[in-house]
């Protein structure tokens, strides 16, 4: 098509947002500056619906296609989507208006910085899973931080500064080593250009390095143990809308990195790292389950169940099975919703009671029954409960990684075991039980737009539980045809 609708996703959030600059915060203005960001948000969101129904899911070529110079002979802006990438994309434009909407009780001050800031990161995430170009997509993969870190140190708790610095740090570290590959494969082959780069392949004596350099930096985003100490603080410390957008979606652009490049450009060193990538992805599931079950804050409960999480996700990806790989997505686009409604949740009672402590509650189902039927079934489909989303993408996984390697599926199916075991502990304890804490017995139950978000996010946990087809048929032929790019370059090696 001739109209350029990655680059109107990227660039619209924005334009949102210079607009935003222009409006003065003054007393009375708040809901105009939330209905321009909620506008602009939903605009994206249903253009990005369009762009999936346009979507030809027969074939697993880039479509949609914008190719221009922007420095010569070195960096080309070129955009496009696969059936991979589509759903990310999807995902985030769903989850930005829900963080909108999110944060009529919990920012009180500089509301419109708060939502340029998140008008801004919207770009740079979509502008993240839109690029086929290794320089295009450093550049959005690491702008993404500058608004998150604002987002942390200005709204964020009594930690604030502390949590942001050392997200800000960890992750920017990890990426050195991934820009200085990126300028040795354009001295390699000459070019940057994703689709080239498939086609002509990179040296194996060059591989295993470039492998490493990129793992740097994917395995502190994902997060993957032991560089996951960055993200419980972060969590902790943020917003609940900046929780909703670092666990939603920040987290799975690693995830998506290691399918598009790692899997992609580096066949040779995939194989040889399997190893290591299992090693690690089943300590991060084991470990920081068991270290979620001794949280007594709710936020960092949830925090290091996304770390498990993201362990499955590892492990499903370099199983090199269809299964697997398709797993992987599945459970990142569940877990973005399941964590987003989590932490929203969270952020329900912790806007009246002004605690994440577990032992402050205790018998809410008494008091606020609709927010207790919600949260039961987003802590059920976080332990990956049959009929919601989270069993699809934990059973594929699973499937993949049994096909793989017996032993470290065995030891991974543990860890379902564990997140059933934290998760129905926490509900346990802030949800059942006596209401000793007098405070409680005044807490009002969900108000409208807090029913809403959290309807929002139930209906495609509920949706894509029983019927996942939408989101299989969108990705086969894409993940078939990158197994078999990868065998077919392993044999030719």
């Amino acid at each position: 098509m001739n109209f350029p609708i990655l680059s109107s996703l990227i660039l619209l959030p924005t334009i949102g947002a210079l607009f935003l600059f222009f409006i003065k915060e003054k007393e009375g203005n708040n809901s105009t500056i939330k209905y321009v960001a909620l506008f602009t948000t939903v605009v994206n969101f249903l253009i990005s619906i369009y762009l999936w129904i346009a979507f030809d899911q027969s074939t697993s070529s880039f479509q949609f296609i914008e190719d221009r110079t922007w420095i010569k002979g070195f960096i080309n802006y070129k955009v496009g989507v696969d059936g991979v990438s589509i759903l990310f994309i999807i995902l985030t434009t769903f989850i930005t208006p829900l963080c909108i909407i999110s944060v009529n009780n919990s920012i009180k001050n500089r509301l419109r910085d708060f939502l340029i800031a998140i008008l801004i990161m919207e770009s740079f995430m979509i502008g993240v899973f839109s690029a086929v170009d290794l320089v295009v997509f450093y550049l959005f993969f690491e702008a993404g931080l500058i608004p998150m870190f604002l987002i942390i140190g200005i709204w964020g708790g009594a930690r604030r500064v502390y949590s942001a610095f050392k997200f800000f740090l960890y992750t920017l570290l990890g990426s050195v080593l991934m820009l200085v590959a990126i300028i040795s494969i354009y001295w390699i082959t000459g070019t940057t250009d994703v689709v080239q780069l498939y086609e002509i392949g990179i040296d194996v004596k060059y591989q295993n390095l470039l492998w490493l350099a990129f793992f740097s930096s994917f395995a502190v985003k994902t997060p993957m143990w032991p560089v996951h100490t960055w993200l419980p603080d972060a969590h902790v410390e943020a917003p609940t809308a900046g929780s909703v957008l670092l666990a939603a979606i920040l987290l799975k652009m690693a995830g998506y990195g290691f399918i598009r490049f790692s899997l992609g450009l580096f066949p040779v060193a995939s194989e040889v790292f399997t190893p290591l990538i299992y090693t690690l992805s089943v300590i991060a599931i084991i470990f920081t389950s068991l270290i979620a079950l001794m949280q007594e804050d709710m936020k960092k409960l949830i925090a290091y169940s996304s770390v498990a999480h993201m362990g499955f996700v590892t492990l499903g990806i370099f199983t090199l099975q269809q299964q697997g790989i398709e797993g992987s997505i599945i459970q990142m686009i569940s877990h973005g919703l399941v964590s987003a409604a989590l932490f929203l949740t969270v952020g329900v009672v912790y806007d009246r009671m002004h605690s994440r402590l577990i032992s402050t509650y205790g018998g809410l189902v008494s008091v606020i029954p609709k927010y207790s039927i919600l949260f039961m079934l987003f802590a059920l489909a976080s332990l990956g409960l049959p009929g919601t989303s989270g069993f699809i993408g934990e059973f594929l996984i699973l499937m993949g990684a049994f096909k793989d390697n017996f032993l470290v599926a065995v030891i991974a199916s543990i860890g379902v075991i564990l997140g059933a075991a934290y998760m129905l502990w926490l509900y346990k304890r802030v949800v059942f039980g006596k209401l000793l804490n007098e405070d409680l017995k005044k807490i009002l139950d969900l108000n409208r737009s807090e029913y809403f978000i959290l309807s929002c996010l139930a209906a495609p946990i509920l949706f894509f539980g029983f019927y996942p087809d939408p989101l299989i048929k969108t990705i086969e032929v894409s993940v078939t045809d990158l197994i078999n790019m990868h065998n077919t370059n392993i044999a030719s090696k």
